[in-house]
């Protein structure tokens, strides 16, 4: 029978550790072909969207597609699990914990292959709900980051992060953006990243801006750039307003735009120099809920966690 886990299931059974090494491992299947993706489509409602994002992981055995409704008043999200040898249902799971997390582990496996060597800090613009699984998530990857920097326009929030997570306040997102590794979290339409703010060697990771309309990075970022890369260059070309944009005008092609996965297996070295700046532009792809929502399904099994439905 199919097992109905709930968001306090995922929280229990998912640390950020755990949700890193189950996104890299993603990773090296996308590259190796043991798994495919299949970009995110949306369907327009009354007062929101239907979200529905597919994909099948031949080595773990599993298929399904991550689903979610976003409305004006809030979002609901559920992570169907398939057997990919069987007609069989394994899993419902509640989704939102597990797509911070999933999120959160994509920026972590970009940090710890694509951050120069002596990271030590980090900063982070947004403050949010997602911002919190990108900072833990990057410390269980990189234990070596010593400083973290935040900054949101919500003084409240900011003060709430920084206390919460042992971080210091920045008075402005250039603050944030001056140290090893920069996360962009935020819901902001317009760029809240310059380039020319960006230290030698900085590392960009960009997850907050998954629609075509939306910018969280200038085109200076994209112009410092040496290397670029995403999760899913198919989802990027319908998604990424940050590197869509910057194709048109002709600041970057597709030919230079790289998947996280090439990367991971070693296909595409990444970063060449100490000096240099990089970008993982994240979109949060269905292979990553797959690898982390197999995860939870194996632990729920063996610790009777969840509810048969």
């Amino acid at each position: 029978m199919p097992l109905y886990l709930r968001e306090s299931d995922v929280e229990e059974l998912l640390p950020p550790e755990d949700a890193v090494e189950a996104v890299e491992d993603c990773f090296k299947r996308l590259g190796s072909g043991e798994a495919e993706n299949r970009p995110r489509y949306r369907i327009p409602l009354n007062e929101g969207m239907l979200n529905i994002l597919g994909a099948a992981d031949r080595e773990l055995g599993v298929a399904g597609l991550k689903s979610y409704v976003a409305l004006a008043t809030g979002a609901r999200f559920v992570v169907v699990l398939f057997a990919a040898g069987s007609p069989e249902v394994l899993a419902l799971i509640e989704a939102d914990r597990l797509g911070q997390m999933r999120t959160g582990g994509a920026s972590a496996v970009a940090a710890r292959h694509l951050a120069k060597p002596d990271a030590t800090s980090l900063g982070i613009i947004g403050t949010g709900w997602q911002a919190e699984s990108q900072l833990a998530c990057i410390r269980a990857a990189l234990p070596g980051i010593e400083r973290v920097v935040a900054y949101s326009r919500n003084e409240e929030r900011l003060d709430s992060f920084c206390k919460r997570f042992g971080a210091e306040a920045g008075e402005y997102n250039r603050d944030a953006a001056e140290q090893d590794i920069v996360v962009t979290a935020t819901s902001s339409k317009d760029p809240v990243l310059r380039g020319e703010w960006l230290e030698p060697g900085a590392l960009v990771c960009a997850m907050g801006a998954n629609r075509i309309e939306s910018r969280e990075l200038d085109n200076a970022v994209i112009e410092r750039a040496a290397f670029v890369c995403c999760d899913s260059k198919e989802q990027a070309r319908i998604e990424a307003g940050d590197l869509v944009e910057p194709v048109e005008r002709g600041v970057l092609d597709w030919l230079e735009v790289h998947e996280l996965s090439e990367v991971v297996t070693g296909e595409v070295s990444g970063r060449a120099q100490d000096e240099d700046v990089v970008l993982f532009k994240s979109l949060g792809i269905a292979a990553e809920d797959l690898a982390v929502g197999k995860l939870v399904y194996d632990r729920a099994r063996e610790r009777g966690v969840g509810e048969e439905v």
